[in-house]
């Protein structure tokens, strides 16, 4: 009979059983759940509920079971539910009515609170660090092409020249600020919840700041009702998984159109790249799409647990189970990102001439030469009113910007000199854009030398 069947006079249906078993995924949480128990009983000793012996025993048998599940020498079955029960069930084969002491003053509730805030903590651990993994591969890759020159984009249209390096060095800042928030997320969920109970605390003369401290957490859970109801740390996490992999997503988009024969900015390594069943030729992007696809799994996965908490009443409903698997699946696709696109970003090779000829467009520095007036004292308003009108007059004569003389821009720009005519190399444009965040040659430099020390 289940741990809990005291009160109930038959087992639990097979088809029950299956239903509402959570073995299949929590397992992975027994290192946890083992730690916590290990602290609790501690305590317990401590604190004179259960004899010193006991917590001693307890804490041995534990490692024993750690050990055998590690190994794969562990039985799991659907009729003890989940990983808990199972821990406990075993000391109690093993130790008896010692064994059973172990549960004294805590719930499945908040002992499950426990061990899925313990492993989130080493998970967060994991993925900040996967990050800088990342970024270091995106600085690497920008430092070894800081000259390379590029068309920036807006409405996906050529708008001005830009350092290839310097839209690389976007995508590590918002990694950056992902990383920011996994660690603003670990601080907000260390907090103790062990000693809630089901929902209302214990009669036992327990001493929760103990195992706060025997668990390296920063506090301890001040109301019992709010700790395990929480899953606010959870819905935290995922959303700002969500917000990385909507990054990934973007650069992925990017790195598919360089890709793109239209394009054709980028080559990514052949190690990083699929053909087709039918088509010879085709060198396709798969780990891209792959990833921008994953994307909507990671949305899925915050959506399911939103929708799960939504309009639950106090305190800890069944219902809760269900907020592991998501967890697990987005951590999962998460760090195969991220043990993919350091490697693949690695790969990528440049075609330089092709991006420096997309990027001298001369309309691509009509800015500059609306700048230009502004210097000279024309509203810039007016300065890009005369700057179109010159726009409009080429393309309505068949002349590029660079291709009209003199006397043909000042048609539309009377105050035009001699040095407007100079003002139509990408190059030049990229090295006139020397402002703090701009794309000019020294501020790149010093961007990537900020976050080569960052990152070192």
């Amino acid at each position: 009979m289940a741990l809990w069947g005291g009160r109930f006079s038959t087992g639990t249906a097979g088809v029950v059983a299956d239903f509402t078993e959570s073995i299949s995924y929590d397992r992975r949480l027994y290192k946890y759940d083992i730690i916590g128990s290990k602290a609790h009983a501690a305590m317990l000793a401590a604190c004179g509920i259960i004899p010193q012996e006991t917590a001693t025993a307890i804490a041995a048998e534990l490692d024993k079971i750690g050990a055998r599940i590690a190994k794969g020498d562990f039985t799991f079955s659907t009729e003890l539910e989940d990983i808990h029960m199972h821990i406990e069930n075993e000391l109690i084969r093993v130790l008896g009515d010692e064994g059973a002491r172990v549960h004294s003053a805590r719930s499945r509730n908040d002992q499950v609170n426990l061990d899925v805030r313990l492993y989130l903590r080493d998970e967060i651990i994991d993925l900040v660090a996967g990050i800088r993994e990342l970024q270091r591969a995106l600085v690497s890759r920008a430092a070894a092409d800081a000259d390379a020159v590029m068309p920036g984009f807006t409405h996906l249209q050529h708008a001005q020249p830009v350092l290839f390096a310097h839209h690389l060095l976007a995508y590590v800042e918002m990694l950056d600020r992902d990383r920011s928030r996994l660690i603003d997320c670990r601080r907000r969920l260390n907090i103790l919840p062990l000693g809630a109970g089901a929902l209302a605390g214990t009669t036992l003369p327990i001493n929760r700041e103990m195992v706060c401290e025997l668990l390296g957490f920063e506090m301890v859970s001040r109301n019992s009702m709010d700790t395990v109801a929480d899953r606010d740390f959870m819905c935290e996490l995922l959303s700002d998984l969500a917000i990385f992999t909507m990054h990934v997503s973007r650069f992925s988009e990017d790195l598919i159109l360089w890709c793109s024969q239209e394009f054709g900015f980028v080559e990514l390594g052949d190690a990083f790249c699929t053909g087709s069943s039918l088509m010879p030729q085709k060198k396709n992007p798969d780990i891209a799409e792959i990833a921008r696809g994953k994307t909507g799994r990671v949305y899925g996965d915050l959506m399911a647990l939103l929708t799960i908490c939504k309009g639950l009443p106090l305190t800890y409903n069944r219902d809760l189970q269900e907020d592991k698997e998501p967890i697990f699946d987005a951590l999962d696709t998460v760090n195969m990102l991220l043990k993919v696109f350091p490697p693949m970003v690695a790969s990528m090779e440049l075609r330089r001439e092709r991006m420096l000829a997309a990027a001298s467009d001369p309309a691509l520095m009509a800015t500059d030469v609306a700048e230009k007036l502004v210097e000279l004292g024309v509203p810039f308003r007016h300065a890009h009113h005369r700057v179109g009108a010159f726009v409009k007059w080429c393309r309505e004569n068949g002349k590029t910007l660079d291709g009209a003389t003199l006397e043909e821009m000042r048609i539309t720009i009377p105050e035009a000199t001699p040095e407007f005519s100079r003002l139509f190399s990408a190059v030049d444009s990229v090295g006139r854009r020397e402002v703090t965040g701009g794309t000019g040659p020294d501020h790149v430099r010093k961007q990537l030398e900020f976050w080569q020390e960052e990152l070192s």
